[in-house]
């Protein structure tokens, strides 16, 4: 393929994705329904448990940007846990909502992920997908970041510029369920045992709030994500059994 080629499919590719499509085929959604809880009820949660880190590390990412710090860091760890670097004042609202923001992005997200099949936005969820992941990837701090952020990136672009729709749909699915219940899972483990340099821990000393009011806040947010997630799975759900 000549370059001029490969821009002319390049344009039109992103042109389709960014065009409302049909829903997903109702079977393909109950896969991916089924295999997102799959990969969190079982021993799979090991490996997948890193893509809920990378949600909840660039939740801090965004929410920083957009309380006008800078971020120029992220780093995932081997142990799954993880940790992002923006720059700017050492105390006030806006490192507050930064730090306050990671629990609640998988829950929003992997809502989100889930209604936007639904809407026939697969292709803008996969591109969004590819800028974030992009962005994560200049921004990793050592070289386990940069394998993960770098498996993902490509898993996506392939996807993206080689999966049919209802894959695609099937697979975007899957990881919205497999962030949003993720979500839940990680924070029932903080709950039960994290300790002060857990995100919790860090709000409660920044603002005198205990951390179980923190948590308790996350909680309200993830059931209001979960319900949203739901309402959108339940007549393709339950059409697809019977």
């Amino acid at each position: 393929m000549d370059v001029d080629g490969f821009w002319d499919q390049l344009l039109d590719h992103l042109g389709r994705s960014l065009v409302v499509g049909q829903a997903a085929d109702d079977v393909w959604v109950l896969a991916g329904v089924v295999l997102g809880l799959l990969l969190v009820l079982t021993p799979l949660w090991r490996l997948t448990r890193t893509a809920v880190t990378v949600v909840h590390e660039l939740g801090h990412a965004l929410v920083g940007v957009l309380c006008g710090r800078r971020f120029t860091g992220l780093v995932i760890n081997p142990d799954m846990s993880g940790h992002t670097v923006t720059r700017g004042r050492g105390n006030g609202p806006g490192l507050v909502a930064t730090s306050a923001a990671g629990y609640p992005a998988p829950f929003v997200c992997g809502a989100a992920l889930v209604v936007a099949v639904g809407a026939g936005r697969t292709g803008v969820v996969l591109l969004l997908a590819i800028v974030a992941l992009l962005v994560g990837l200049l921004r990793s701090r050592s070289v386990y970041t940069v394998v993960v952020m770098l498996a993902l990136l490509v898993g996506t672009v392939a996807l993206w510029w080689w999966g049919a729709p209802d894959l695609g749909a099937a697979v975007v699915t899957s990881a919205g369920d497999l962030v949003l219940a993720g979500a839940w899972r990680q924070l029932v483990n903080v709950a039960l045992h994290g300790d002060r340099r857990q995100d919790p821990g860090m709000l409660a000393a920044m603002t005198r709030i205990p951390a179980a009011l923190w948590i308790l806040a996350f909680a309200v947010i993830g059931a209001a994500a979960t319900w949203w997630a739901v309402r959108a799975l339940v007549d393709p759900v339950t059409a697809a059994i019977s």
